[in-house]
């Protein structure tokens, strides 16, 4: 499956922004499907996933302030993001992987998400 990442931008803090993750020759049902971030100078973490239609999962940092859900009819799973902080300034990926592994096999590319304070 390969996978297309959109929806970066610039935002002041507190707005908001939403990414979608599209994917192509596979639908996204076949697979869990996580967002992730990395920053300037700062590895790569977790930020949210999806698997199925309701089995989610979020980092503590944006627990309350960004949501993950799939869209069917479009293929795509987004990440809404409210309360933007400054923190949140990052390239985001998405990614995939089999339900049975634990490892994402299949990336995007990122978007970059800035957020000026």
């Amino acid at each position: 499956v390969q996978l297309q990442a959109s929806g970066g931008g610039l935002v002041q803090a507190g707005g908001s922004l939403r990414l979608s993750c599209a994917a192509s020759g596979r639908s996204f049902t076949n697979y869990a499907v996580g967002w992730f971030r990395q920053a300037p100078g700062k590895g790569r973490e977790f930020v949210a996933s999806l698997r199925g239609s309701t089995g989610t999962a979020y980092a503590n940092s944006v627990k309350g302030r960004f949501a993950i859900f799939g869209d069917k009819a479009r293929n795509t799973v987004d990440l809404q993001m409210n309360s933007l902080k400054p923190d949140d300034t990052a390239v985001y990926y998405c990614a995939a992987r089999d339900p049975s592994s634990q490892d994402y096999r299949y990336w995007g590319q990122g978007t970059l998400v800035t957020v000026s304070s």
